[in-house]
This record gives C-alpha cells, structure tokens and sequence, in this order.
C-alpha cells in the first residue's frame, strides 16, 4: 500500500514539474528575453545613440496610434489599420499568384528531367536577385503602385514554392508511381491523386517560406513606390523624423510576422497529417 502511495506522489511530483517546465518554456523565458532586449535597447539609447527614441516615448507613440488606426484625412493620410490592411492585401495577392504558378512550375520540373535542365538555370540566376532591383521593372511594365507591389512580390517568393515542390515530387516513392502506371492514371490523375498528395509537406513548407519572403519584401516596395502601406507609412514618418512612429511600425511588422508563418504552420500541421 504503501508502494503505490509512493508510486502515486512520485507520478504526482514529475507531472508538476512537467507542467512548470511547460511555463517556464513558454511563458518565463520569453519574458526573460523581452526584458535583457528592452534592457538593451535603454542601455544603448543612454549611452551610446541618444538621438534612440527610448522605450517609453515609443510605447507612448504607438497608444497614440493604435488610438485612432481607422481614421482617413487624404489619400496617403490614412491610420494604422489602413496602412496594414494595404499591405496585407497586396502581400496575399503577389502570395497566391506565386502559388499559383509556382506549384504547376514545381510539378513539371520534379516530374521531367527535361524541364529540371530548362528551368533551373534560370530560377538559380533568378533567385538572388534582390526585390528593390525588380521594382524598376515592375513600374515600367504597369506604372501604379499596387501591380508593381505584387509584381515585386510575385518574383521574389515564388521560387520557394517551385523548389519545394519539386524537392517533394521528387522524394515521392517509387512504389506510389508504380502503382499509379497499374491503374492506368493520366498525367493530370497522376498529379492530383498521387504525387501532390504525397509531396503535400514539402509544398506546404514552400508556401511558408514564400509567405514568409512576401511580408518582408512589401516594406521594401512600398518605400519606393509611395501610396498607402506600411512601407510608405515607415518612409513617410522617416521624412517627418519621426523615429518613434518607425520603431512601433517596426514591431508592428515582427508582430504581423509572426502571425502569418503561425497560420501557415496550422495550416501544415492540419493538412500534413
């Protein structure tokens, strides 16, 4: 009796520090790491950039405008909100187009060697070039600001989509292939019951990359190209030296950041199992 009394109080002990493991992994060092970066940021805005807007006269800033984000005085006047919702729209437009043509691209290109020989050469010159060198481009081809936003988009993180997805319809089995030659599947069925099924985690994780890329390259366009955006709001407020209203966009940014790869990431996690 008194085994399992000791039994019992032991699986007791080692699920509560399961649990405050849990806390700490999630809850306690987390704060920890905002704490020494705030601390940083005061100690280097003290010492040595004093011209730094410290942490209060940013949070201040940011009340101020997360106060009234709805409100549109003009054109390129508009809250915080809009400026976002600007940028979302053309991050999601420039996302689905690269998903949309990168995903057929990646298929082809990790079903036929011929394709691989053609297209990789020019996706391996293509990928490093950097987003501001396309916005040129992107302005001469449509000359207004969204279509050269997505443009610019569209370029930059499309290649994770077709490489991803060429990395897993080449890791498909070949038992898988084979017995879609047993039942006689064309080339579309093969595609769609089999190998895209089966290269799904790798496509997903393409998709988040993209993701990923698109959110970063708005604010580069968006800088140069002018109008309503985060980008226009970061360079605008720089132009009214308003450092404060930078840093608050800034975290902004990180903040939005972190909630689209969370997305994606349920979204890998539902459709990968």
């Amino acid at each position: 009796m008194a085994d399992i009394s000791l039994d019992g109080a032991a699986k007791t002990g080692t699920g509560i520090g399961r649990r405050l493991g849990l806390v700490a992994e999630r809850i306690v060092w987390p704060l920890l790491t905002l704490a020494v970066a705030l601390g940083g940021w005061t100690l280097i805005q003290q010492t040595v950039a004093t011209d730094l807007p410290g942490v209060g006269e940013t949070l201040a800033r940011g009340i101020e405008l997360f106060s009234d984000p709805f409100y549109i005085a003009g054109p390129n006047d508009q809250g915080i909100f809009w400026q976002l919702l600007y940028s979302l729209g053309r991050v999601l437009a420039g996302f689905g187009l690269a998903c949309l043509i990168g995903l057929p691209m990646g298929l082809l290109i990790g079903t036929s060697q011929a394709a691989s020989r053609a297209f990789t050469p020019f996706i391996e010159v293509m990928r490093p070039v950097s987003p501001l060198a396309w916005l040129p481009i992107g302005l001469l081809l449509f000359r207004a600001v969204d279509p050269s936003a997505i443009f610019v988009i569209l370029i930059t993180s499309i290649w994770p989509v077709i490489l991803n997805t060429a990395a897993g319809v080449r890791a498909v089995p070949a038992d898988y292939v084979q017995v879609g030659r047993v039942l006689r599947l064309g080339r579309l069925a093969m595609f769609r019951r089999i190998l895209l099924p089966a290269a799904l985690p790798y496509v997903l994780a393409g998709m988040r990359l993209s993701l990923g890329t698109a959110w970063m390259v708005i604010v580069a366009a968006e800088m140069l190209t002018g109008g309503v955006g985060i980008g226009f709001f970061i360079w605008d407020e720089w132009n009214n030296l308003s450092v404060p209203s930078i840093l608050v966009a800034i975290v902004l940014i990180g903040l939005v950041g972190i909630a689209l790869d969370a997305a994606m990431a349920a979204v890998q996690r539902r459709l990968s199992h």
